[in-house]
């Protein structure tokens, strides 16, 4: 009788939430990640931070000089040139510059970009525009590359530095840089003297 009572139950619970019950795979078509991977960017679409932290130092040292010296004696005259005097010319000249430049950059900070092709190897082709607006004046940061799928780290960064055929852009208008250029005037005067 018992036994009767639960399967009857069953039979009752099986009808009521038989309509509600599906069953879907944890398969998914088309997916390579695996259950246990990082979710890290890999296909195009997917989003990446570039970590920008670059710096350039250039040293130039120039040294020249130059000298030369040089003299003429003219004898007296004879015959018919007696009336040259001797006389004799002598003169030099030198010439020493030295200087010396150092131009030193750093540049910090992190962009974030889009996978915007992937590589027969795997490689992807990443690029992204970081636009900053501060007092009407427009700073932006441009940055295109190659990146391998290995240097993605845990958290879905990549520093700068392995970003293959990197072209990174720094660039501004508005107010305050416009400032910074030179006058149409001394442009013009710059390119003729």
């Amino acid at each position: 009788m018992l036994k009767k009572f639960f399967a009857a139950v069953l039979v009752v619970m099986f009808v009521t939430v038989g309509g509600a019950v599906e069953a879907k795979s944890l398969w998914v078509d088309g997916s390579t990640m695996s259950l246990y991977a990082d979710k890290k960017a890999r296909n195009v679409g997917d989003i990446l931070t570039i970590v920008i932290s670059e710096s350039t130092t250039q040293t130039a040292t120039k040294s020249r000089s130059n000298g030369k010296s040089g003299s003429v004696d003219v004898a007296a005259g004879t015959g018919i040139f007696d009336f040259i005097k001797a006389f004799s010319i002598s003169g030099s000249d030198s010439f020493k510059a030295d200087g010396s430049a150092t131009d030193t950059n750093r540049y910090s900070g992190q962009v974030t970009v889009t996978v915007v092709e992937v590589l027969p190897n795997d490689n992807m082709i990443i690029e992204g525009t970081q636009s900053i607006w501060q007092n009407r004046d427009e700073h932006k940061i441009t940055l295109r590359g190659v990146v391998r799928r290995d240097d993605v780290t845990m958290n879905n960064t990549v520093p700068s530095y392995k970003v293959a055929d990197a072209t990174l852009k720094f660039d501004g208008k508005g107010p305050l840089n416009a400032k910074q250029r030179q006058g149409i005037l001394t442009q013009i005067f710059n390119f003729l003297f």
